[in-house]
């Protein structure tokens, strides 16, 4: 009876572990215990691969031996991925090791430059010996014929390696979510690209307008018709959902911001890039080396007032700032040197919003201070210069002689000045209670909820043009330094007309934990010693007692 009991005990446990197996492997559930939800895609993310239907390629080039912080880097985008994949069977991964044979080597490094693949060249000089590793931190996506590059690390001039590796694990999820956006969504939203007040010429913002054309539908839109059809033309402008406004330089009428104030009112967005002071240093570069800021009056300080900025007629002076080339010496001795320059403040982002959050610096060139006033409008700063800043009234003279004089230090005492401000809400009308320039069908006193940006320096989008080719927005062709303008305007771009809450990805923190590499190099002999000699001198130590003690007992 017991003999049965006992067979009846093990079949029941074969059974039971037959059965927990069966669900177990028909049932795949994975638990994301880590405190900041790593690995954890957002609903955003899943969103976007929920209805793949063709295979969704990724070639990543992040692959072979490398220092620890890209191991890192490489096992946070394998881990990703494999999240991705989760959610979706049709991607797939390659992973790819281009420097891996030497016999194709170069023909790949100069392949994927071209292809604008910018490697990262690691010197390590740690062990007393200084080498060089080329790694490429990219990775290509690939969808219904079309294949795009997405970047893995953030690069920055002013943080090292740790830093720069740590906000790319932060920003992998946006960098893919991002890239599968472009080429699995349609683009639906549409910006209009103001002209007819002498903003920017194309050439002047072309790499801007090749960074946001593969999100949305860019057109030109003229103010002129205004002048004779202002119903009309805000009728067209309201089928818009962006404006950008690229450096105006020619006053705005009173019919024209009426059609702009509808538009806002009507829920339209917008971009603002505008400046109180007339100054550029192209004026700069004649024979005597000097030129006159003076005011630029837009017939905008009311619009903008009303809205809840105000945009100062001063320049912004900063210590922290970037430098201008110039010929220093003379004759064949002469030289091009980098010099600071206070006109250039780099402006530091705010770290909170998710515009600006991980953000390089971004470069200004002769910017106002703009100041926020109390209404009902959000008012967020995303970009500031540095504490050490002072501002210069106008008009005044500029020379090119005083940038290789010391500033005076203790006059940049003003604090952080205000750069770029995003204001949300429901905006009241600049004509509210004020007699009309038109007849405006539909007026409307109060706008829906809607967002504006407005940065105090054209310049922040304007591309260097060399030899009648725009270079990429943001990079500095004298120093090789890239500055995080492009990125900034995108950001910007993307928030202002985002409905699918990818922007929101930019906001996740994760902490990612490095060593401290002085403390190890300080510290690296101590914990030889323990490591590698403490064992061997506790061993013999041991062997040493065990010898004596035995000895003593067995010997009479």
């Amino acid at each position: 009876m017991k003999k049965n009991k006992s067979i009846l005990h093990i079949v029941a446990i074969i059974a039971g572990l037959i059965i927990v197996n069966t669900i177990s492997s028909s049932v795949y559930q994975r638990f994301d215990l880590t405190k900041d939800h790593r690995y954890t895609l957002s609903d955003a993310s899943k969103s976007l691969i929920s209805d793949l239907d063709s295979p969704l390629i990724i070639d990543v080039f992040l692959e072979g031996d490398f220092p620890s912080e890209f191991r890192l880097l490489q096992s946070e985008v394998k881990q990703l991925i494999e999240e991705f994949q989760l959610e979706s069977n049709q991607i797939f991964i390659n992973y790819i090791d281009p420097i891996e044979d030497e016999t194709t080597r170069q023909r790949y490094i100069e392949e994927l430059t071209n292809a604008g693949l910018e490697p990262y060249i690691n010197t390590d000089n740690s062990t007393g010996k200084v080498t060089q590793d080329i790694i490429f931190p990219w990775a290509f996506a690939s969808y219904k014929g079309e294949t795009l590059k997405i970047p893995l690390l953030k690069r920055s001039i002013t943080q090292g390696l740790q830093e720069q590796i740590n906000n790319s694990v932060q920003a992998l999820e946006y960098a893919f979510a991002d890239g599968f956006s472009k080429l699995v969504n349609g683009k639906s939203k549409k910006v209009a690209i103001l002209k007819g007040n002498g903003e920017l010429d194309d050439i002047y913002i072309a790499d801007f307008l090749k960074t946001v054309k593969p999100y949305y539908n860019l057109a030109q839109f003229t103010l002129d018709s205004v002048a004779t059809n202002p119903q009309g033309t805000l009728d067209k402008l309201k089928d818009y959902d962006l404006i950008v406004a690229a450096k105006p330089s020619i006053p705005f009428t009173e019919n024209e911001k009426l059609v702009l104030d509808q538009y806002t009112m009507n829920g339209g967005k917008s971009l603002w890039l505008t400046e109180s002071v007339i100054m550029d240093k192209d004026s700069l570069y004649n024979a005597t080396g000097t030129g006159v800021s003076i005011i630029r009056d837009l017939n905008m300080n009311d619009f903008f007032f009303k809205y809840g900025v105000r945009v100062n007629p001063t320049l912004v002076k900063d210590l922290y700032s970037a430098p201008i080339m110039l010929s220093i010496g003379e004759g064949s001795e002469a030289q091009m040197q980098p010099i600071q320059w206070q006109y250039s403040p780099l402006a530091a982002s705010n770290p909170k919003h998710s515009i600006t959050k991980n953000l390089n610096l971004v470069k200004f060139d002769f910017a106002s201070p703009i100041d926020t006033l109390k209404n009902s409008i959000k008012k967020s700063i995303l970009l500031q210069s540095s504490p050490k800043s002072k501002t210069e009234g106008a008009p005044t003279s500029i020379s090119l002689n005083n940038v290789t004089k010391a500033p005076n230090e203790a006059s940049y005492n003003l604090g952080p000045q205000n750069l770029a401000v995003l204001l949300e809400g429901e905006f009241s009308s600049v004509y509210d209670q004020r007699v009309l320039p038109f007849k405006v069908n539909d007026f409307k006193s109060k706008s829906k909820a809607t967002k504006m940006v407005v940065v105090s320096d054209g310049n922040v989008i304007k591309n260097e043009v060399i030899k009648n080719r725009p270079l990429e927005l943001g990079f500095d062709q004298f120093t090789g330094k890239s500055f995080g303008n492009k990125e900034f305007l995108l950001n910007t771009v993307n928030y202002l007309l985002d409905d699918t809450g990818l922007i929101n990805i930019r906001a996740k923190e994760i902490n990612v934990a490095f060593l401290d590499a002085d403390k190890i190099k300080d510290s690296k002999g101590t914990w030889q010693f323990i490591n590698i000699a403490l064992p061997l001198i506790l061993l013999g130590l041991f062997g040493f007692v065990f010898n004596y003690l035995r000895k003593r007992k067995y010997t009479s």
